[in-house]
């Protein structure tokens, strides 16, 4: 009797030890999300409505994110790093060039840039696609 309840205890424990793994593993984070600068916001904030998850569906995690090196330089993104927040490098205070310096100037030349690629799409390039009104 105590050998089939410890076997339990040690079953029912690596079960959700492994559960919870599986459980990191497919959080890829909310399929919507808005978009808003909170360091360096514009004079007229104008969030963005970003659907993560239809983005996913299509394009690797490393298309758009990626990390940060001992040296300040971009370094690609490691499946299961920690997705920091863009404003923690991209800000007036980190010293960046000026196409990046920001999240608004980074995520425009990120999105707009991989938007542009999307010749069969060309409703992609307008404003409102991101910035809804």
């Amino acid at each position: 009797m105590n050998k089939g309840l410890i076997f339990s205890a040690i079953l029912a424990c690596s079960c959700a030890v492994g559960l919870g793994g599986t459980a990191n593993a497919a959080d890829k984070g909310p399929a919507e999300m808005t978009l808003q600068a909170t360091v360096d916001p514009a004079t007229t904030p104008k969030p963005a409505q970003f659907p993560h998850g239809a983005h996913q569906a299509r394009l690797e995690c490393g298309a758009c994110h990626h990390g940060k090196g001992e040296d300040g330089k971009r370094v690609a993104y490691v499946e299961g790093q920690k997705i920091e927040k863009c404003e923690t490098c991209h800000n007036s205070k980190a010293g960046m060039p000026e196409k990046i310096n920001t999240f608004k100037n980074a995520a425009h030349a990120l999105c707009k840039d991989c938007h542009a690629k999307a010749k069969d799409k060309p409703e992609l390039v307008k404003c409102t696609t991101c910035h809804k009104k």
